[in-house]
């Protein structure tokens, strides 16, 4: 899964994605200091993951993850050129989801490329994305390309994850109230917490009233946009976790596990999670009657446990 960050410049594109990404790029406060894309891997926190790997006795333990793009701030104007647009809409174009970063919080040493409202920020990106794509279906119309031949997403349908950027307050105006789906989180804060681990970071959540870093409802709202699932892989030598689409097939998953398992597919033993850990081991399950045969067809469910019977 590849995510985009996006928004104006000097809303906390940048800020952000250090927090998620606990990576130190720029962030300074003036337009542009993104230019080419920052790449970074994030770990999707799964504490189902860490109870199947200790049933397993899986000796390495490997968390599913999401590709996280920090785009360059798009400004009024970019489908013609302005600012950094054209490589900005660019690089939007292979992303799966993007998360809109919206401004909210009022700092005079920051410099500000919009409004302080964040209904007409936002009507600026998406405004710029449909004008691309009215432009880009004018140059296909133009070239006589038929519809079918084209199977990219348009940029203003991607999914949209609306990340409120605020004061260390977290407090919201009623004017952002629309932008669903949305989490509220101070990224300057964010970006803090990264650095921290152990006691020195429950410390900090404890002193501003959170839970845990808010970069997780990130990363989880993420998954919920997108409809995804989550199956597990688990052996003495790794238990890991895989996401696929809501939907898709046992088939399909052992694919995303290895293209030989696929090739090759029989049927996929299949348990529950919770079930395997109440068991205790695979044995267990076993002799309980927990394990089931699923064959290619088979809708994967969020938290199943696959292992796969293939014909090598």
């Amino acid at each position: 899964m590849r995510v985009g960050i996006v928004g104006l410049p000097n809303v906390g594109k940048s800020t952000l994605f250090n927090a998620l990404t606990r990576q130190r790029v720029p962030a300074a406060n003036f337009p542009f200091t993104t230019v080419e894309p920052n790449v970074g891997i994030v770990p999707i926190p799964d504490e189902r993951l860490a109870a199947v790997a200790k049933v397993a006795g899986s000796r390495k333990v490997t968390p599913a993850t999401i590709e996280v793009v920090d785009i360059a701030g798009l400004v009024k104007g970019a489908h013609q050129g302005e600012g950094l647009g054209n490589e900005f809409l660019a690089h939007v174009r292979p992303m799966d989801a993007l998360i809109h970063v919206v401004r909210i919080f009022d700092d005079p040493d920051v410099a500000r490329a919009g409004s302080l409202s964040p209904a007409e920020d936002v009507t600026v990106i998406r405004a710029e994305l449909e004008a691309k794509d009215a432009e880009l279906a004018a140059r296909r119309e133009a070239k006589k390309q038929e519809v079918q031949e084209r199977t990219e997403t348009k940029l203003a349908a991607k999914p949209v994850l609306y990340v409120l950027n605020t004061g260390e307050d977290l407090r919201t105006p009623p004017s952002a109230a629309p932008l669903r789906p949305a989490v509220v989180l101070s990224g300057k804060l964010e970006a803090e917490l990264s650095e921290l681990y152990g006691d020195d970071q429950r410390t900090f959540l404890q002193a501003y009233g959170l839970e845990h870093p808010r970069v997780e409802d990130i990363i989880h709202a993420l998954i919920t946009l997108l409809d995804l699932v989550t199956f597990f892989t688990a052996n003495r030598n790794e238990a890991r976790a895989w996401l696929l689409p809501r939907g898709a097939t046992a088939w399909e998953a052992a694919g995303k596990v290895h293209a030989d398992f696929q090739r090759g597919f029989i049927r996929a033993e299949t348990i529950a999670w919770d079930a395997l850990v109440e068991a205790g081991s695979y044995v267990a399950a076993r002799k309980r009657g927990l394990l089931r045969d699923e064959g290619k067809d088979y809708a994967v469910q969020d938290g199943d446990v696959l292992l796969f019977k293939v014909d090598t």
